[in-house]
């Protein structure tokens, strides 16, 4: 099997654990507080991956040895680096995400965080003043048109609850430019781990100062947290650092983007969720954006893209 097949695979799959897991999210907070519930399935998902890590590392350990002193003290930078920062982009937009799923739908949700395919661009075009072609303006534009049927009242107001998870877009945006420089540098399946330890860290910290955690509350959502820490966590986001690792970056944000359908299936179909015309329009327009965002247009010789660079 190819190793871009392989990753597509990985990348599906990742975004049907995603969508699904939205449902998990909005069914725990019934019975518990937002950045607690995310405290509590980051340090599962850090327990997890970090088991991982521990024996692929101990199997791993013979390659490691090929690389000289000099690389190896890079892979290793690169690694503990890179989880930090991704694990301070995952916390605050996983709880961001949190917060604002009390307050809208599962569904709602989920496309509303998928404005990441189109903020990813956009920070790239401010920040690291990479080009962009027509047709990723264009799927910018349809976004912002499709945010406000999906989320703009009548009076011009977003929702709390909204508002929150557009800015967990906007963090998430952050993390994949994170994973997308870090992941080909470092141990990809340690970088996750390290991520949700600094995760944990940041959730937890965040939880005993705003919140009343409880061993009770914690039992209480257990199923919830067991999925959305082992699977959407600890599965989930592995397999996205992994997956990125082999494809290319332009099909592996169109894989993901589907994490927005598996989300509005789900919340139908097991909570039975339903959205008003306004939003399946909404809805309609930014999947069609997401799309969009993903074409790539042939370019000019001598053109590039700023992008990672296999160093180790």
């Amino acid at each position: 099997m190819k190793k871009s097949t392989l990753g597509n695979g990985l990348l599906l799959l990742t975004a049907f654990i995603w969508g699904t897991a939205f449902v998990a999210q909005r069914v725990g907070m019934d019975s518990i507080e937002p950045i607690t519930f995310n405290a509590a399935r980051m340090a599962l998902a850090a327990i997890a991956v970090g088991a991982v890590a521990f024996i692929l590392g101990r199997k791993n350990s013979a390659a490691e040895q090929v690389r000289t002193p000099e690389k190896e003290k890079k892979y290793r930078k690169y690694t503990i680096t890179g989880g930090i920062l991704c694990g301070i982009f995952l916390s605050i937009a996983s709880i961001l995400q949190q917060m604002g799923i009390v307050y809208t739908t599962a569904g709602k949700a989920g496309f509303i965080t998928a404005m990441y395919m189109l903020l990813v661009p956009s920070i790239g075009f401010i920040a690291f003043k990479r080009k962009n072609t027509w047709l990723v303006w264009l799927a910018v534009l349809l976004g912002v048109i499709g945010m406000y049927f999906l989320c703009i009242t009548e009076k011009f107001t977003l929702s709390y609850g909204d508002t929150l998870v557009c800015g967990c877009a906007l963090f998430f945006s952050g993390h994949i430019l994170c994973c997308d420089y870090f992941a080909p540098r470092g141990n990809a399946i340690l970088i996750s781990a390290i991520q949700f330890a600094a995760a944990t860290v940041v959730s937890s910290v965040v939880a005993l100062i705003t919140e009343a955690p409880s061993m009770e509350k914690l039992i209480s959502a257990a199923v919830p947290i067991l999925y959305c820490g082992i699977m959407s966590g600890g599965l989930g986001y592995t397999l996205q650092i992994v997956g990125q690792k082999y494809t290319d970056p332009t099909i592996a944000s169109l894989l993901m983007s589907m994490e927005s359908v598996f989300a509005v299936i789900a919340g139908v179909i097991i909570l039975n969720e339903k959205m008003t015309g306004r939003e399946v329009i909404g809805c309609i327009v930014m999947f069609t954006a997401i799309i969009l965002v993903q074409i790539p247009l042939p370019q000019k010789r001598g053109g590039s893209d700023i992008c990672h660079s296999e160093e180790i």
